[in-house]
C-alpha cells in the first residue's frame, strides 16, 4: 500500500514574524491530528526555512532521534552537551535526545537556509544523549539508526535514472527536489508517500537534479 501525501496537505506552523516558515507532515505542537501521529518510528518530518539571523531558541528534547538533512544555506547547532557544529548541504547530523538534552539551532549565515528534520521515536527510552555529523553522506552509504531500527538512504538523481526503494515492512520516501516517479505517482518538492508492505518499488527521475530521502523502517 501506497499512501501519497502532497506537499499542499502539510500543516504551516513557525513564526512568519521572527522569519521562521514550518510545514509539518505529521500531527505536531497545535497542530494536533489523532490520524496522523506517526509512520512507524517516524513522528514528524518538517521542513523549516529560516531567513539570515532567524532560529530557534534553546529548547529540550527527550525520548527522540533527531535526523537532520540540510538543503540549502548553512544550520548552526548548539547543545547543552557543549556541541557546536555548522551543517551545510550534504551533511547528517543526529541528536539522541535520550533522556533529555537543550539545544539551539539558528541560521548565522548570510543567505536563507532550508532544511529538513525528521523525529524519530527510539525503540527504548532513556540513556545518555549522543550526538553525531556525518560530512558529505554518499549515496551509496545508508545512514543507520539503530536506536530506532531505521536506515536513511539519499538518493540524488539524473533526469530518467531510477534507483530502487528498499524493500521493508515500511518506507518512508520524502522528495527534496526536483520530480520523481514512484509507481503510478508524480512527485515534487515536499512531496511525500508512507509505503507499507511494498516490493520491487523503484524511484525515476523526472526532472534533474533530483534529490530524495528514503527511510527503510521496522513495522513498530
Amino acid at each position: 500500500m501506497m499512501d501519497v501525501r502532497r506537499a499542499t496537505e502539510r500543516y504551516q506552523g513557525g513564526d512568519p514574524v521572527a522569519g521562521i516558515e514550518s510545514w509539518h507532515a505529521f500531527s505536531f505542537g497545535p497542530h494536533y491530528d489523532p490520524d496522523n501521529l506517526r509512520f512507524g518510528p517516524v513522528i514528524a518530518c518538517n521542513e523549516e526555512h529560516l531567513v539570515p539571523g532567524a532560529g530557534f531558541d534553546e529548547h529540550p528534547h527527550s525520548h527522540t532521534e533527531l535526523v537532520t538533512w540540510v538543503v540549502e544555506g548553512e544550520l548552526t547547532h548548539r547543545d547543552s552537551q557543549g556541541h557546536e557544529t555548522v551543517i551545510r548541504p550534504g551533511d547528517v547530523q543526529r541528536l539522541s535526545s535520550a533522556a533529555g538534552v537543550r539545544h539551539v539551532e539558528r541560521n548565522d549565515g548570510t543567505e536563507p537556509l532550508t532544511f529538513v528534520q525528521m523525529w524519530l521515536a527510539p525503540l527504548e527510552p532513556g540513556g545518555d544523549p549522543a550526538y553525531e555529523t556525518v560530512r558529505g553522506i554518499a549515496d551509496s552509504t545508508p545512514y543507520a539508526v539503530p536506536e530506532a531500527g531505521a536506515m536513511l538512504h539519499v538518493r540524488r538523481l539524473a533526469a530518467g535514472e531510477r534507483t530502487a526503494v528498499p524493500d521493508a515492512p515500511l518506507a518512508y520516501v520524502h522528495v527534496v527536489r526536483g520530480a520523481v516517479r514512484l509507481g503510478p505517482y508524480e512527485l515534487g518538492p515536499g512531496d511525500a508517500v508512507r509505503a507499507t508492505a511494498e516490493k520491487d518499488l523503484e524511484l525515476l527521475a523526472v526532472s534533474a537534479p533530483a534529490e530524495v530521502l528514503v527511510w527503510e523502517l521496522p513495522e513498530k
